[in-house]
């Protein structure tokens, strides 16, 4: 919405189309203060931009396989601490999953033994 408001503020004015959308003009100057100074953005945001760029190239190195699990111990033994759902989190916000082995959601697939009608694993 930042960015619709961005391109016709000139034509119709901020307070006028918060008024049309949910949006209060206070959320939008806010916003764009926040875009134009990062240093007043809370300590979890500042921590959060840091980490995402750290687990990007955890991730990356390691052949996009790894899941929060792994890359949450790999932080550690890099000397970070940082809690396991916090990358959990971030990794799901930057849409970063690990391999799932065979198909994801599916049972494992049951074979037939040739002589007998019995499913093996």
């Amino acid at each position: 919405m930042v960015q619709l408001i961005d391109e016709h503020r000139e034509q119709y004015g901020v307070e006028p189309m918060c008024a049309v959308l949910p949006m209060a003009p206070s959320t939008y100057f806010r916003h764009k203060d926040l875009v134009a100074r990062p240093e007043r953005r809370s300590a979890r945001a500042q921590r959060d931009e840091a980490l995402r760029a750290v687990i990007q190239r955890i991730w990356d190195d390691n052949y996009q396989v790894y899941g929060p699990r792994k890359v949450w111990k790999e932080l550690r033994r890099e000397g970070r601490r940082v809690a396991r759902c916090t990358v959990e989190r971030l990794m799901r916000a930057m849409g970063l999953r690990g391999a799932v082995r065979g198909r994801p959601g599916s049972p494992p697939r049951r074979r037939r033994c040739p002589r007998c009608r019995c499913p093996t694993w």
